[in-house]
Parts: C-alpha cells; sequence; structure tokens
C-alpha cells in the first residue's frame, strides 16, 4: 500500500500519521475535550503537507480502544465515516498494542505490559512480547483490578524476559499498586498511544474489515455500540 492513513482519538491524546512510500508525516496533542475538533483538521493538514486527497488512500488506521468512551467513539465513528465514503479498507488497532509498539520503537522494549487508565480503580492491561521488532500480544486485553500486576495469569509468559518494561497511563496513575515490587521498569516517557505505532503495526500485522464493520473495542461489556443502518 503506498498511501495509507492512521487516526486514534481514544486517549487524551489526539494523533494522526500518514505514510505515503517511504515519507512519514505526523500531527499529535494532548486535548482530551477537543478531539472532536481536532482530528479532521489534524487530517487535512497531512493530506495536504503531502499533496494528496482522501481519494488518493489505499487503507485507514484506526484506534478502535479501548481507552475512554467518547473518545474511541470519535475515532472510530470518523475512521468509518471516512472509509465509508471512499470505499477504503480500515485497519483497527488496539490502543494497548500501539503503546507496546511505541516502547519497542523508542526502547528496542523485548517485553512490554501496556496499560492504560480505565478509572473505577481498575486498567486496560494487556501483554506483548518483542517479534522482530513488532508488539506480539500474549493474552488478550481485559479489565483488571489495582493489584500485583505478577499475580495475572500470563505473568510467567511475560517474566521468561530478562526486562519487562511498562507502558502507559495505568503505570503512571497506579504504580506502586501494579508494580510493589519493582518488577517492572514503567518507561515514564510512553504513557499514550500514537498514531504513527498504530500505522507501523497495521502494515505488518493489521486485518482489514468494511467500514461497516469497524467496532470499538470497550473491553468492558456493558457498552453498547450503534453499527451503521442496515448491520446486524
Amino acid at each position: 500500500m503506498n498511501a495509507v492513513l492512521a487516526l486514534d482519538t481514544s486517549t487524551e491524546q489526539c494523533s494522526v500519521a500518514l505514510k505515503v512510500g517511504d515519507t512519514l508525516v505526523t500531527r499529535a496533542a494532548v486535548t482530551p475535550r477537543e478531539h472532536s475538533q481536532r482530528i479532521l483538521g489534524f487530517v487535512q493538514e497531512v493530506l495536504d503537507e503531502q499533496n494528496i486527497t482522501l481519494a488518493d488512500l489505499d487503507a485507514l488506521v484506526v484506534g478502535n480502544g479501548p481507552g475512554s468512551f467518547t473518545g474511541v467513539r470519535i475515532g472510530v465513528s470518523v475512521a468509518q465515516g471516512l472509509a465509508f465514503s471512499h470505499t477504503l479498507p480500515v485497519i483497527p488497532v488496539s490502543t494497548l498494542t500501539a503503546l507496546a509498539q511505541q516502547a519497542i520503537r523508542q526502547h528496542d522494549a523485548k517485553a512490554v505490559i501496556s496499560a492504560i487508565d480505565a478509572r473505577m480503580q481498575e486498567i486496560y492491561v494487556a501483554p506483548f512480547r518483542n517479534n522482530n521488532g513488532m508488539a506480539e500480544q500474549l493474552s488478550p486485553e481485559q479489565m483488571a483490578p489495582l493489584s500485583d500486576i505478577t499475580e495475572l495469569a500470563w505473568w510467567s509468559d511475560v517474566a521468561a524476559t530478562d526486562a519487562v518494561k511498562g507502558a502507559g497511563t495505568g503505570w503512571e496513575a497506579y504504580g506502586e499498586a501494579l508494580n510493589p515490587n519493582q518488577q517492572v521498569t514503567v518507561l515514564e516517557a510512553v504513557t499514550l498511544p500514537l498514531a504513527e505505532d498504530m500505522l507501523r503495526w497495521a502494515l505488518v500485522n493489521g486485518k482489514a474489515v468494511e467500514a461497516a464493520d469497524l467496532e470499538p473495542l470497550y473491553v468492558r461489556n456493558e457498552v453498547a455500540w450503534k453499527k451503521l443502518p442496515g448491520r446486524e
């Protein structure tokens, strides 16, 4: 694929990334209450910088959660609308995967536990390992209480790696509860996912869906999502 656009509004950070050939253009800003006003402007900026339009894209990548319910809805809805109007395939990427990919890109992390603050004394969490520079997920995304991360069932799989890194706002907010024995090295600079890491991961591992089949990844089961008309 020659031209691919990625966007994410799932957390406090609003970001986009556009890859055209070997050129990568990005925009990112922490604007937790302005995503709906900022995202399309960012999209237009990167398209203009590369002198292309949405019609020139081969695919879209979107962060589909978990994260802020409102933020996830905005990102998925925008991606769905753009993809539907231009008949583009969409590649959804988890925010937890994006955090792990960022830790690998910036720190060459060998094993990463991504954790996002889910409020209500819980986190969204998933473990990953570095597989030839790509984040490989070892267990599905889950909700977890604020307790020692080593008590989770998949810890032994991650701990087989010498140095386990922590990425995401969950570590920033609840590090003492999650990491009481300092068995995880928290990457303080890797707190929020970026669209550029979603794009990098998607181009290698992503699975495209049609716009009408794109769904948010909430993890909390009680949250409903309204699909496009005509979909079950």
